[in-house]
């Protein structure tokens, strides 16, 4: 199999040990493996492979647990341990999906889910610590609902998926931390440090979004700013909540234009 078909493979996988290790196999193998660009691939089972747990309900009915409680803080845990575990999911789509893109996308994406199964493992076992696994707290679907929503159209995704619903990753960090530092507690502190590299990556998980999405609109003629807010209305993207975190936001590329407008919102 190739790069493509191995990733198409681990989206399928629902076990997420298994499936992380597929993943950095895989990146680790990447550059001695076949890259067909050209084909459009058929999946072999239902998207993504994913476990019986943990249950999926709407967003609005996730019990809202403050992390000054030892049952809080695990279940804050687990709700970031969930968007890494979809977001492993979420850049192997990316891979597997569109076809006719430039090597150096598949290769982008590939390392992207990579980094969110390491920042995925990360927590899990931070969760063990705690006395609890991936699965015993109850999430939502967002980001898949989202990738759902595009897959049709790669543009729409590279717009919709990192330089939207991952970018608020970027925004939301800063105070889940400030927040956890007042909690104060040794694995309210450790979880900071976690945040920390997993900020760290997601700019750059960000940025990969940012490259493509101007890099598609540029080869289909369409201007970046103008086109992102017909998408916005297009696919019904969440809109922006302040703060804005300016300063990953324009490490991660976003121009002073749309950092304007993001202010605007």
């Amino acid at each position: 199999m190739d790069l493509r078909t191995r990733a198409l493979a681990a989206l399928i996988t629902p076990d997420p040990a298994d499936k992380v290790a597929q993943v950095l196999t895989l990146q680790a193998s990447a550059s001695q493996l076949g890259l067909d660009c050209e084909s459009t691939l058929v999946p072999a089972a239902s998207l993504p492979g994913r476990p019986a747990k943990p249950e999926l309900i709407a967003a609005t009915d996730v019990p809202h647990r403050s992390p000054f409680t030892p049952l809080g803080l695990a279940a804050l845990l687990h709700a970031i341990c969930h968007i890494e575990f979809n977001a492993i999911n979420l850049a192997l789509d990316a891979v597997w999906r569109f076809p006719v893109m430039p090597e150096a996308y598949y290769r982008d994406w590939l390392r992207v889910a990579a980094e969110e199964a390491y920042h995925f493992s990360l927590l899990r076992d931070h969760l063990a610590e705690l006395g609890f696994a991936y699965g015993d707290f109850a999430a939502h679907d967002g980001l898949w609902e989202m990738c759902e929503k595009t897959q049709g159209d790669i543009t729409a995704r590279m717009a919709l998926v990192p330089r939207t619903l991952e970018a608020r990753g970027l925004d939301a960090t800063p105070q889940i931390q400030a927040k956890l530092r007042k909690v104060g507690t040794p694995h309210a502190l450790q979880t900071v440090a976690e945040l920390d590299i997993i900020l760290r990556d997601e700019v750059g998980h960000v940025a990969v979004g940012n490259h493509w999405y101007r890099w598609l609109c540029e080869r289909d003629g369409l201007d970046p700013v103008a086109h992102y807010a017909t998408l916005l209305t297009q696919h019904s993207a969440p809109r922006l909540k302040a703060p804005i975190n300016v300063a990953a936001r324009r490490a991660a590329g976003f121009t002073e234009i749309e950092l304007g407008l993001l202010g605007q919102s």
